[in-house]
């Protein structure tokens, strides 16, 4: 695959973005259903959830970018419906995903733990692979690449402009190999690590947060909360907080050295909470890779305080255990 994409469309008018993104629905939906019989739902759960998930998590995609990317749509109220000249984002569409999976669960009176733990994997191999659309829309991509070293595919891609240095760093990409990682860390813990209801979801959601935190600083194209503040790093850091709080709360094994690594990732968070608020650290007035380090700095800290905080599952406390399918 080369630096640029040959072309937008699959052929005639269809694009390829919307053709990645309906096939990573599809295998999130087949991934999902082969759990069902394993946790004992009905049959065709998951086909009716997801009869209202993949609708409504596309609106509340949309909804999400366009509130707060309101400056291009004011002076045009109509195209905000015109979704196929895109802006739509991830983060709105697990929120309405979620959302609907609430509502979903009570009136099928389910565990929405359940059904959100077996939809996890799919939704993350869904993300990695609908961001290759963003390749073959030449978007999602970062900061300029001046080092000619650097100036290769997959760490680059080019953008044609008339600037000089049209290459730009392969954010979509870095994203694209964070997700896969993430996946296949879950498709193999959930048989021999997990062992509650939700921590497929809370795992899911804590990975894809810290990735997100460190790749969104790069990306040049980010939706802003304020005048500096991205929001999907600030979410990002929310969420991250949120479950290392949680686990916690809950760990049945809270060592000394899990607590002391909980009491530093808070202090930790502090700065970084600054930066994303534009509060502590202007991100104007710092390099570009102190920002890597920083951010970096701080998600590996997370993780390694997650692990330590949640502790090891004996075999028979795995809930989906392949034994006891």
């Amino acid at each position: 695959m080369s630096a640029v994409p040959a072309s937008r469309y699959l052929f005639g008018t269809l694009p390829l973005y919307s053709f990645l993104i309906v096939t990573g629905a599809l295998i999130a939906v087949i991934l999902a259903v082969r759990e069902e019989k394993i946790v004992g739902l009905k049959k065709d759960t998951i086909l009716d959830l997801a009869l209202w998930v993949l609708p409504i998590g596309i609106i509340g995609a949309r909804i999400y970018y366009v509130i707060f990317a309101w400056q291009d749509f004011k002076d045009d109220l109509l195209s905000v419906f015109r979704i196929w000249e895109g802006g739509i984002a991830i983060y709105g569409a697990l929120i309405a995903g979620l959302i609907t999976i609430l509502v979903f669960a009570r009136v099928r009176k389910v565990n929405p733990l359940i059904l959100c733990d077996i939809c996890a994997p799919g939704v993350i191999l869904a993300q990695s692979i609908g961001r290759w659309g963003n390749y073959f829309n030449m978007e999602a991509y970062g900061a300029a690449v001046t080092n000619p070293a650097l100036q290769f595919f997959p760490f680059a891609v080019l953008i044609p402009s008339d600037t000089a240095t049209p290459w730009h760093m392969a954010t979509f990409f870095y994203e694209s190999l964070w997700n896969l990682l993430v996946f296949i860390f879950l498709i193999i813990a959930r048989r021999t690590y997990f062992r509650k209801h939700g921590d497929v979801l809370f795992f899911y959601a804590f990975l894809y947060a810290c990735g997100r935190l460190i790749i969104e600083d790069f990306r040049m194209d980010s939706l802003y909360a304020a005048s500096s503040v991205r929001i999907s790093q600030l979410l990002s850091v929310i969420i991250c907080i949120a479950l290392l709080i949680y686990y916690f709360r809950l760990s049945c094994k809270k060592t000394l050295t899990g607590i002391v690594f909980f009491i530093v990732t808070l202090i930790a968070s502090v700065p970084v909470l600054g930066y994303c608020l534009n509060i502590v650290i202007h991100p104007s007035e710092m390099p570009l890779l102190h920002h890597f380090y920083l951010l970096g700095a701080f998600s590996l800290l997370n993780i390694i305080t997650l692990f330590l905080l949640y502790g090891r599952a004996s075999r028979g406390e795995v809930v989906y255990a392949v034994h006891k399918n």
